[in-house]
């Protein structure tokens, strides 16, 4: 798990107390990790492939935003202010 650096094996992955095979790029899940207890994890920590594909920092990157509840008007040139965590 980055950016800590905590090691464990995933034992299995569930989405909606199913059982998946695997998880892609947005998929809403719960592991069960091996050797990691779930005090030791925090919000933001990322799971990845640290022998293959290891999680890593980036300087740049494009996402779809979605504005919801906005309390005024949308109009032209509006610049949203967003927290990446």
């Amino acid at each position: 798990f980055a950016p800590a650096g905590i090691v464990g094996e995933i034992k299995s992955v569930e989405m909606h107390h199913e059982l998946m095979k695997q998880a892609g790029p947005g998929d809403n899940v719960g592991i069960n990790v091996k050797d990691v207890a779930s005090r030791d994890l925090r919000r933001g920590y990322v799971a990845s492939d640290n022998d293959n594909s290891p999680a890593s920092g980036v300087s740049s990157f494009e996402a779809q935003v979605i504005v919801m509840n906005h309390p005024g008007q949308i109009s032209n040139g509006y610049c949203p202010v967003i927290d990446c965590h």
